[in-house]
């Protein structure tokens, strides 16, 4: 249950984002919902659901608005598995490392991305520049925070609901 809405609420992320977002001008800034998507995934959910999630995702998003096909479910594929690593048993409280940990991840990730992306077709790149990636890493950060809010409210209400369930029965016992 909990799987099925986080995907519907992927799926609804990615037309909001590509969608409506791409009709605002380019300098009010265009967050990756999907990236910080990812991340909370990467930070609340198990390994398979969460390979489940981000890859569809990945992949619907990859179909909808990718050129290069293969690259959206790549980035959201070691988005996860880097976060996982990075946040598998850590000792410092999640508010702490959550948002700064997607700057970092986003900024490196983009560099990688980059990277790939002029291996295999350098004339469809534009130039790199520090500023701009600097900048949307920064509205990434900051949209994180009401983003992670909101996911975070919808899991634990989730979760809460599963908990609480169906009361189990009990059985009578025959007499003979």
């Amino acid at each position: 249950m909990m799987v099925l809405v986080f995907w519907l609420l992927g799926i609804l992320l990615i037309v909001l984002q590509t969608t409506l977002l791409q009709s605002l001008p380019l300098w009010f800034g265009r967050p990756d919902f999907i990236f910080i998507f990812v991340a909370f995934v990467a930070y609340r959910f198990a390994w398979i659901p969460g390979i489940f999630l981000v890859f569809t995702l990945g992949w619907i998003l990859d179909v909808v608005a990718g050129i290069q096909l293969g690259i959206y479910p790549l980035m959201c594929l070691l988005t996860l598995t880097a976060l996982k690593l990075l946040t598998n048993k850590s000792p410092v409280k999640e508010a702490t490392y959550q948002i700064p940990l997607v700057g970092v991840s986003y900024f490196l990730v983009q560099m990688l991305m980059y990277f790939i992306c002029s291996l295999s077709s350098p004339d469809l790149l534009p130039e790199w520049s520090w500023g701009v990636t600097l900048q949307r890493t920064a509205l990434v950060m900051v949209s994180a925070i009401p983003l992670f809010l909101l996911c975070n409210s919808l899991y634990e209400n989730l979760l809460k609901r599963q908990l609480r369930g169906k009361p189990l029965r009990r059985r009578r016992k025959k007499s003979f």
